[in-house]
């Protein structure tokens, strides 16, 4: 291209790489985020409780989770690339099936086999950001992703309090069909392989299961992924919470979802550009040392306010916002070292990684959510709980690893 030199045209090449795979992180906020501001509609549809409606997270996160054991083990071995596209071609096909539910039942079926294959992306390309960039600059295209993704789950709930208002529930999960089908259309022209034929692992029973049994005997690995879990579970808890917040706790109404989602993420945006900024200049434990100093700090100021005063705005969302900060500084820093421990099979590392993750979360959709967000005070404590486990995970970590953070 005239006038625009070789490291431009990279940069411009790194900018739509890191937009595809934001694009196919945001499968999993959307599937989640976006139909919450339906949920008096969907009980009334379906005349179910809102712990009955709760489990339909719980449907889709848990088969999720479980998944995601294996997305990465088929990425090691068919290449990065086809897993997408069919992981792509599923959801859509599973979207469709939760917009013409006729029954609860029904729509859990839907959503499981929506959890089932959303994770393809997320995996594939945590894998693929460290199969093409070195060191620091794999921290700040990691970073970039992050930076885009995080914009879905504040966009999410409030474009889903529209489709509700519009045209009822049933459009959102149109909505995720079309999303989905314009992914794989991306990924399909634009999205190449970066798995080389001769780095793919062997699909055979034998050689799979030694590459599982090497990774879940990993001790260092093991607390790195429950660091990254349990860090994301503190904020996660409230995000799963979010229609006992939003109706019970501040008295707001359906349209109204941004009110907790836009600090959260406006929060995770912040802390994901720190981070990029950071690479290179500051070491990984320095990073993480700052962010989990930010999430205490939140995590304390919550509790304390809650035992105090009754929930309020801003004081009930503002923990939220500064506790994403810390925790999205410290996501590509962790993450990095995880995916490093295990160079030859980093899509099964990716893959276990956000399995332990999504499972966390299901775990707190679906068991803490419901008996802490009665009250403020019970989310505070259970976000504070949780982010001290990760510390705990991070600290053993540099204790057991010779020169405190190497891989």
């Amino acid at each position: 291209m005239p006038g625009v030199t070789a490291q431009q045209q990279r940069d411009r090449a790194t900018l739509v790489l890191a937009a595809m795979l934001a694009g196919l992180a945001t499968l999993g906020p959307f599937s989640i985020d976006t139909y919450m501001p339906s949920f008096p509609a969907m009980g009334r549809a379906f005349e179910a409780t809102n712990l009955e409606l709760q489990q339909t997270l719980s449907a889709y996160l848990l088969p999720f989770a479980g998944m995601m054991l294996f997305h990465g083990a088929l990425t090691d071995s068919f290449g990065r690339r086809p897993v997408i596209l069919v992981g792509l071609l599923l959801f859509t096909g599973a979207s469709i099936g939760c917009a013409l539910a006729q029954s609860l039942p029904q729509l859990l079926l839907f959503r499981a086999l929506q959890g089932m294959c959303a994770g393809t992306g997320m995996v594939a390309g945590g894998a693929m950001i460290r199969d093409i960039y070195p060191g620091h600059q794999a921290q700040r295209v990691m970073s970039m992703v992050t930076m885009i993704f995080g914009l879905a789950p504040a966009i999410a709930p409030v474009l889903g309090g529209w489709l509700e208002v519009w045209f009822g529930w049933r459009s959102i999960f149109i909505f995720l069909a079309l999303f989905a089908s314009l992914l794989f259309m991306a990924c399909y022209s634009r999205l190449a392989e970066s798995l080389p034929l001769a780095k793919r692992q062997p699909f055979a029973l034998r050689p799979l299961l030694l590459n599982y049994l090497q990774l879940f005997a990993s001790l260092r690995f093991g607390l790195l992924s429950s660091a990254i879990a349990l860090n994301f579970a503190g904020c996660f808890l409230y995000i799963a919470s979010a229609p006992a917040v939003i109706y019970n706790l501040l008295k707001l109404s359906e349209n109204q979802f941004a009110w907790l989602f836009v600090p959260g993420i406006a929060g995770v945006v912040v802390g994901a550009f720190l981070s990029g900024k950071l690479a290179g200049k500051v070491s990984p434990q320095r990073t993480v040392r700052y962010g989990y100093t930010i999430m205490f700090s939140a995590a304390a100021f919550n509790f304390a306010y809650h035992a105090i005063f009754p929930p309020a705005l801003p004081w009930t969302v503002a923990p939220v916002m500064i506790y994403a900060i810390g925790m999205a500084l410290t996501m590509p820093s962790v993450t990095l070292l995880a995916l490093d421990l295990f160079p030859d099979n980093r899509g099964l590392a990716a893959s276990l990684q956000s399995a332990q993750q999504s499972f966390f979360s299901g775990v707190a959709a679906g068991l803490l959510s419901p008996f802490l967000s009665a009250n403020a005070l019970g989310l505070a404590g259970g976000m504070a709980a949780l982010v001290a486990t990760g510390c705990a995970c991070w600290y053993t970590y540099t204790r057991i690893t010779p020169g405190g953070v190497r891989p």
